[in-house]
């Protein structure tokens, strides 16, 4: 129920990824609270815009999207509606440093920034195991190149059933035409939701035991998935890996500045350096990308685009820097 809800200042809701039952517990949230209360959402991709609608005073929603287990991780992304009132976005930036974590702004679009840079980063590494990797590969690379985890063991802690239950949110919006990863939906068929089930992209151990174990049930479901699609198997090498999912990211999170929904590069490789286990001496994505160099981002970006078309399409930001001779980093000391 909500008794007490009614002396709250701020109130957090935290369902699971349900834009309907979301609005709906607004609603009710709306009725109790008391006037100057911060109503917040966890939600991780949904609109604040569209949560908002369901109450009578927009100006007071904000998005507080914690990161999992939110006991122990850092990041807490503070997603700004187009009603947000800046008093709201004090009070939550000050939550989050009396709560000893890391508060950075962001703007309202699917995934907000942090996951919605996941998205191409998650993609490429479906498409790779589609394409001849196995999952234990790419985990490998990724987390020899300095990742905490690798992706598909992360899908597994996360569960493969919460990704799915977004991508149904969000199915009416996908490009026609476009490749989509083939594996994930099956694997969900079969409830293998990954460590909450024992088995998902890997197999589990008893108990707490929460060690990854390659599982050649699901190798044979990739190599026969890839086969009815027709997608010829090849050798993946470990730097294509890197290549395909970390550039991805970074094209990302250029797009996403570009369009103002992050406010600087540096806040991207905060939200990742704290929240998704992007190796800190690398210095985040975006920080590693101009230690890379952008031209040499982008050129691979482009050839990416000829191999496997528009899903590569290079960021405008990346081709306008390049061509004025500037960094990343040139792009904050500006703004």
């Amino acid at each position: 129920g909500y008794d007490g809800f009614e002396t709250a200042d701020i109130i957090v809701e935290a369902v699971f990824e349900n834009l309907a039952l979301k609005k709906q517990i607004f609603a009710a949230i709306d009725a109790v609270a008391k006037a100057d209360c911060i109503l917040a959402s966890n939600t991780s991709t949904l609109s604040i815009d569209e949560i908002a609608l369901a109450v009578s005073r927009p100006a007071r929603v904000v998005g507080l999207h914690f990161f999992s287990p939110a006991n122990v991780m850092r990041l807490v992304e503070i997603v700004r509606g187009r009603a947000t009132g800046s008093d709201v976005i004090a009070g939550a930036m000050a939550l989050a440093k009396r709560l000893g974590k890391v508060g950075v702004l962001v703007g309202n679009c699917f995934g907000f920034v942090g996951n919605r840079m996941m998205v191409p980063y998650m993609r490429e590494a479906q498409f790779l195991v589609e394409e001849g990797a196995t999952p234990e590969q790419v985990d490998a690379a990724l987390t020899d190149f300095g990742m905490a985890m690798g992706i598909f063991a992360v899908d597994d802690m996360a569960g493969i059933d919460v990704a799915w239950r977004v991508r149904q949110e969000f199915r009416s919006s996908e490009l026609p035409g476009v490749r989509k990863p083939l594996v994930a939906d099956q694997l969900y068929a079969m409830n293998r939701l990954g460590q909450k089930t024992g088995k998902g992209w890997y197999r589990y151990g008893n108990g707490d035991d929460r060690k990854p174990i390659p599982d050649l049930e699901v190798h044979a479901l990739i190599e026969r998935t890839a086969r009815e699609a027709g997608i010829p198997r090849r050798k993946i090498s470990n730097e294509e890996i890197i290549e395909r999912t970390i550039f991805a990211m970074i094209n990302e999170g250029a797009r996403i500045l570009d369009e103002g929904y992050a406010l600087r590069a540096g806040d991207i490789d905060t939200i990742y350096l704290n929240g998704y286990g992007f190796p800190n001496y690398r210095g985040g994505p975006m920080w590693y990308a101009d230690t890379v160099g952008l031209r040499t981002i982008f050129t691979r970006i482009q050839q990416y685009r000829e191999e496997h078309g528009k899903l590569w399409e290079p960021a405008a930001l990346l081709e306008r820097l390049i061509a004025e001779g500037r960094t990343l980093t040139s792009w904050d000391e500006q703004k």
